[in-house]
């Protein structure tokens, strides 16, 4: 099935949040988790994730995720809240 995922990592609830796009969200997070690419994530130690929104293009992900960057925290931590309220590791549920 074609598509991509917005989703949301953390390194502890209501802390460091990282909004990103991927296809293969399973390997995404995979390689956020074993800090396999320096950067953001590897550098706050964001290996938890608490949100993911699957979309069908490519395109429509990252159009969700410009507009999610340019909230305040508040509505970001409030999305997960929505979706998870105790913050808690979704990777162990991807099939």
């Amino acid at each position: 099935m074609r598509g991509a995922w917005l989703y949301i990592m953390t390194n502890r609830p209501n802390g460091v949040l990282y909004v990103g796009v991927t296809t293969d969200l399973a390997r995404r997070v995979w390689e956020h988790r074993e800090g396999v690419a320096d950067g953001f994530t590897k550098r706050y130690g964001l290996k938890c994730l608490v949100y993911a929104e699957r979309h069908t293009t490519l395109l429509a992900a990252r159009q969700r995720e410009a507009t999610i960057k340019h909230w305040p925290r508040a509505w970001k931590v409030r999305l997960v809240l929505k979706e998870n309220l105790g913050w808690d590791d979704l990777y162990d549920r991807l099939a």
